[in-house]
C-alpha cells in the first residue's frame, strides 16, 4: 500500500545542511537525515528538534462561507470551528473509500490546509469543481508556503503562523470501538505542523536541530498514526486505518461517503484492520513496507510502514484481514512481527 511514487518537488532550501541524505519517494526533497537518526529521533521526542516537511502541500481556502462549504463536502464537524483550532478531515468516494486526508486549521480568515506530498492539485481541482455560486477561494500556495513538524507540549501563542494540531492524543480514552485504553502510547508528546513562509524556512528553523523524516517516521509509527498512499489504497475506508477516531464526526449531516461510514459503523465488520508490529530484530535487515504478510503460508495482509525506533526497535504497521486472528504472530521474509490490536475486528 505504501506509495513509492517519487513526487516532483523544488528541493528544500535546508537539504545543502551538512550531513543531510535526501529522502525516497514521497519523501523527496526532504531530508531523511542529517547523519544521526538515532540521535535526530531522541531530540525529536525530547521536543528538542524539528522536522523539515516542506514537500508537504499547502492549501488556502478563504471566504466567508468556507467552513460551512468544506463541512458540507468532508468527514469533520467544522461549522462554528473557533480561529486556531485544528482538526483532522477527510475526503471520501462517493462510495466511502479515503481519497484525501486533510490537516486543517483556521486562523479566523482563512483555513489552511496540508496534505500528502504531490496531493495538492488533485485536492484544490476538486475543490474547485464544487464551489458554485458560495463566496470561497481555492489556492495551492505550496510554492509560497512550508511545513514544520514538531512535537509541543502546548499550543501555539497568539500571533504565531497558522497551527495544526494533530488531535491524536487528546482522544486516547475512546475505546468504543478500538483496543484497551492502556495498549496505547498515549503519553506520547503532542504533535503540530506549523505554516510559514517558504522564503523564511531558515529563520523559522533557526538554530534549533534539524531530524529528518526517518525520525518522524518512526515516532509516527509508535503512536500508530496512519498516513495517506502509506497504509491506505485506493479500496480504504476509515474504519481500517482507525481514522474513526480523530477524522470523522459520527453525528454531523450529509456529505459524499456517509453511506459506507455510517453503515460500516453500524455493523462493527470492516473488511480489513490495520496493526501495530514489533518486528524481530536479530537480522540486519528489515522487510520492506509492501511485503506481504504470512500466517501458517497463508497470505492475510502486507506491511504498509517500517521503522527503527530509538527505544522500541523495529516497529511496523500494517494492514490485514479483519478475521486474522489477534493473538498470532506474522510472517514478513522470515522476519516475524508481534500484533497489538489497533482496530478490533
Amino acid at each position: 500500500m505504501t506509495d513509492t511514487t517519487t513526487v516532483t518537488v523544488a528541493p528544500s532550501p535546508l537539504l545543502p545542511r551538512p550531513g543531510a541524505v535526501e529522502g525516497e519517494g514521497a519523501d523527496a526533497g526532504v531530508a531523511a537525515h542529517y547523519g544521526d537518526p538515532v540521535r535526530e529521533q531522541r531530540l525529536l521526542e525530547e521536543g528538542l528538534a524539528v522536522v523539515d516537511l516542506s514537500h508537504r502541500g499547502v492549501v488556502r481556502v478563504s471566504g466567508p462561507d468556507r467552513l460551512t462549504w468544506l463541512h458540507s463536502m468532508t468527514t469533520q464537524q467544522l461549522t462554528g470551528l473557533a480561529p486556531r483550532t485544528s482538526v483532522e478531515t477527510l475526503v471520501l468516494s462517493p462510495k466511502g473509500h479515503v481519497e484525501h486526508a486533510l490537516h486543517l486549521v483556521d486562523d479566523g480568515e482563512s483555513a489552511w490546509v496540508t496534505v500528502e506530498p504531490g496531493t495538492a492539485p488533485a485536492l484544490v481541482a476538486w475543490l474547485d469543481s464544487m464551489r458554485f455560486m458560495l463566496r470561497v477561494e481555492v489556492a495551492d500556495v505550496t510554492d509560497a508556503y512550508a511545513v514544520l513538524g514538531e512535537p509541543i507540549s502546548s499550543l501555539g501563542a497568539e500571533g504565531e503562523p497558522p497551527t495544526w494540531v494533530d488531535p491524536w492524543p487528546a482522544l486516547v480514552g475512546d475505546t468504543a470501538a478500538y483496543g484497551p485504553e492502556s495498549d496505547h502510547p498515549g503519553e506520547a508528546r503532542r504533535w503540530r505542523e506549523v505554516i510559514v513562509p517558504r522564503a523564511s524556512l531558515e529563520e523559522a528553523v533557526g538554530d534549533r536541530p534539524l531530524a529528518g523524516v526517518w525520525a518522524a517516521e518512526a515516532l509516527r509509527v509508535a503512536a500508530w498514526r496512519p498516513r495517506l498512499g502509506f497504509e491506505t489504497d485506493h479500496r480504504t475506508i476509515a474504519h481500517e486505518v482507525d481514522w474513526l477516531r480523530t477524522a470523522v464526526h459520527l453525528h454531523k449531516g450529509c456529505y459524499r461517503g456517509q453511506e459506507t461510514i455510517a453503515r460500516v459503523h453500524n455493523l462493527g465488520r470492516p473488511p480489513r484492520r490495520v496493526v501495530f508490529l514489533h518486528l524481530d530484530g536479530s537480522g540486519h535487515v528489515l522487510p520492506a513496507a509492501g511485503t506481504p504478510l504470512t500466517l501458517d503460508g497463508r497470505e492475510v495482509g502486507r506491511l504498509t510502514s517500517v521503522a527503527r525506533h530509538h527505544e522500541d526497535g523495529p516497529i511496523a504497521l500494517a494492514v490485514v484481514k479483519r478475521n486474522t486472528p489477534v493473538g498470532a504472530d506474522l510472517v514478513a521474509e522470515g522476519v516475524a512481527g508481534a500484533q497489538t490490536v489497533i482496530v478490533t475486528p
